[in-house]
């Protein structure tokens, strides 16, 4: 059989609304433009195989059913789809996301790939217990997770993660360091552009705060609502949240938005597409990041995707004072950092910007020429193509 050139498999929807899918679209256009062309494999949203070149001409797409009732049938289903797609197919490298869809491909690595890389952004041994709470006494289950991502990191040629944070956390788990790359988030500037014409303190609807990501525990969204509540007995303020959420998730944040009689001024939207994301932000005075101080992000460690966005919008971030964030710029010039878990200290940031317009314009400005320098998706990119050619992978670019 002949060897095709690069597979980069996903246990994850591409395209949607969220970190995940847009980093994966950049990296695959960035692997895709530099080596003529890529295989990308990632879920259907339906129960059905689905072939296509929608992201890009070079990046050809297939996606596999992950059908079941929980997250273990769907991922054995997807992996068996997996294991079929792969039959008589081998390539110079593969790159994979988790143990979801490496598993296989590492246990048999020498069948699929001469290289693997392992692109670390979450452990399931560590967040999982965050989004099924009843694992966390299934000891059997987590150190089978843990063993899978153990064989995955070592049959790895080479470890891409996004953060520092993670970095020394492998290492702590046998990864030798120089095994490892850390190639941080990027932000895309053409989409989040530079509000230049901020919000002033007039506005007749009163302060408007956004949050956008995801619900899952480990953002610290319920904390946003607690500021809200906080800042309303100084001046009149509004919350909109808008990100991926369950229906239970969404339930809970209103009955403790009704609880501090802060309802009417708490929005929910869905995810949407980010273009129409940045309007919002630009409708805003102030982006809230509260990521709370747990071991999905102390321990394992993150790339807050939501920080470097805003960042780029001309509105200032007011996020926690972690290390995941502290990579990412300076307090006091490029955001406003403070204790994680206070809703407090989110609303004593948030008088601060409000009555300092000045420190709030030149926070946004700052931040944004930060992310013009070090957090764009083309600087990832070259750096995922600076890694790939130290692995020896010589580029094929078409004429």
């Amino acid at each position: 059989m002949d060897q095709e050139k690069i597979a980069y498999i996903a246990f994850d929807t591409v395209p949607a609304p969220k970190g995940a899918a847009i980093h994966i679209e950049a990296f695959n256009i960035a692997l895709a433009t530099r080596f003529n062309t890529t295989q990308l494999v990632t879920v259907s949203p339906t129960e059905t195989s689905i072939n296509s070149c929608g992201i890009s001409p070079r990046i050809v797409q297939t996606e596999l059913p992950a059908i079941g009732d929980n997250l273990i049938t769907r991922v054995l289903y997807f992996r068996n789809l997996l294991k079929a797609w792969l039959q008589n197919r081998r390539f110079e490298v593969v790159q994979i996301r988790s143990i979801y869809e490496g598993w296989e491909i590492a246990h048999n690595k020498q069948k699929y790939c001469d290289r693997l890389i392992f692109e670390v952004n979450g452990l399931p041994s560590i967040e999982l217990k965050y989004r099924y709470p009843d694992i966390v006494d299934d000891r059997e289950l987590l150190h089978k997770l843990y063993t899978q991502e153990q064989i995955c990191l070592t049959a790895s040629d080479l470890i891409v993660t996004p953060s520092s944070v993670t970095s020394e956390y492998l290492q702590t788990r046998g990864v030798p360091a120089n095994k490892i790359r850390v190639i941080p988030n990027g932000v895309d500037l053409n989409i989040f552009t530079n509000n230049k014409q901020q919000i002033t303190n007039n506005n007749p609807l009163g302060l408007q705060m956004v949050y956008f990501g995801t619900l899952s525990p480990w953002q610290g969204v319920n904390l946003a609502v607690e500021a809200l509540a906080l800042v309303n007995r100084d001046l009149p303020a509004n919350l909109t949240v808008i990100g991926q959420a369950k229906e239970y998730q969404i339930k809970a944040l209103k009955h403790l938005a009704k609880k501090l009689e802060v309802a009417d001024k708490l929005i929910i939207l869905e995810p949407m597409p980010q273009t129409q994301l940045v309007q919002h932000i630009h409708n805003s005075n102030v982006i809230l990041a509260p990521l709370t101080a747990n071991d999905r992000n102390l321990v394992q460690g993150c790339c807050p995707l939501k920080v470097l966005e805003g960042m780029a919008t001309g509105i200032p971030v007011i996020a926690s004072d972690l290390p995941v964030v502290r990579e990412l710029g300076e307090d006091g010039i490029h955001f406003l950092l403070v204790k994680p878990g206070s809703a407090k200290a989110i609303k004593d940031a948030v008088l601060q910007l409000q009555n300092d317009r000045e420190l709030a314009k030149q926070l946004a400005n700052n931040a944004r020429q930060r992310i013009e320098k070090y957090y764009t998706w083309q600087r990832a990119g070259e750096a995922l193509i600076a890694a790939y050619t130290e692995l020896g992978i010589k580029e094929l670019i078409s004429v």
